[in-house]
């Protein structure tokens, strides 16, 4: 794939969406840093001629109406558009006998239907283009069962089936979809906790890598299956859990 595209990338301010962003922008993409503040990530550790390529667009993945102006955003940006990487998303934390309809519709907003509607709006663009490809980050939560995550684990579940489904079904317009799926990956949101003693100590007993990964690991993964353009991988998914989910 021509490093000289342009990639959007959903959820791009903090975090694996971050990391991701910079990894792809210090590979030679443009990178559409699509999130709802419409400022590209701090990325101070790039290089100035990196940082350059990191441009960012207002969008609020659960408001549709933002979705289809982002995109032609991307689209224009310059270099065409040739990829796609969902990112963004949320977690419910709470009893499945207690938690609301609303709140858990609230996550597949975020993680299913947000994915998809992006998908939708990227179609024209990457069809246009040919030998396109569609980044979906899941979790290998999502096939696991995980006391107090019902909604998370469901959507990034679906996430799966979704990307199984169009990857199968836009082979011959040129679009490939992957589903990247991270196990415990520390991140800004979650490093206090993944910090403590107890928590650090019960991950490490259970992770054959023996420590929690790293958002550059998640990035560095989605920005070889960009640079490396393996036409024959579509529509699985790829897991990056430190060996977790076959030793479970």
């Amino acid at each position: 794939m021509n490093t000289q595209g342009t990639i959007a990338v959903t959820g791009a301010s903090r975090g694996i969406g971050a990391a991701i962003a910079g990894e792809l922008a210090s590979r030679g993409f443009t990178v559409a840093c699509l999130n709802r503040s419409g400022q590209p990530p701090a990325a101070t550790a790039l290089q100035p001629e990196s940082r350059a390529r990191l441009v960012g667009i207002t969008c609020d993945v659960t408001k549709e109406d933002d979705i289809k102006p982002a995109l032609k955003a991307a689209s224009a940006l310059g270099p065409p558009l040739v990829g796609v990487v969902n990112n963004a998303g949320i977690m419910q934390d709470g009893r499945s006998s207690d938690i609301s309809t609303d709140e858990f519709a609230a996550v597949l907003q975020t993680n299913l239907l947000g994915p998809f509607a992006v998908c939708q709006a990227a179609f024209p663009y990457l069809q246009a283009h040919g030998s396109s490809l569609i980044v979906n980050i899941g979790s290998f939560w999502g096939q696991m069962g995980i006391k107090r995550y019902a909604a998370y684990c469901a959507s990034k579940a679906a996430v799966a089936a979704l990307t199984r489904c169009l990857g199968v079904e836009w082979a011959k317009q040129g679009i490939r979809v992957l589903d990247v799926a991270p196990g415990y990956i520390e991140t800004d949101i979650n490093a206090n906790e993944m910090r403590e003693d107890e928590v650090k100590k019960f991950l490490e007993s259970r992770l054959p890598a023996g420590r929690i990964g790293k958002p550059e690991e998640v990035a560095r993964l989605v920005a070889v299956l960009f640079c490396e353009n393996i036409e024959y991988l579509n529509a699985t998914t790829i897991y990056i859990d430190g060996g977790q989910g076959p030793a479970l």
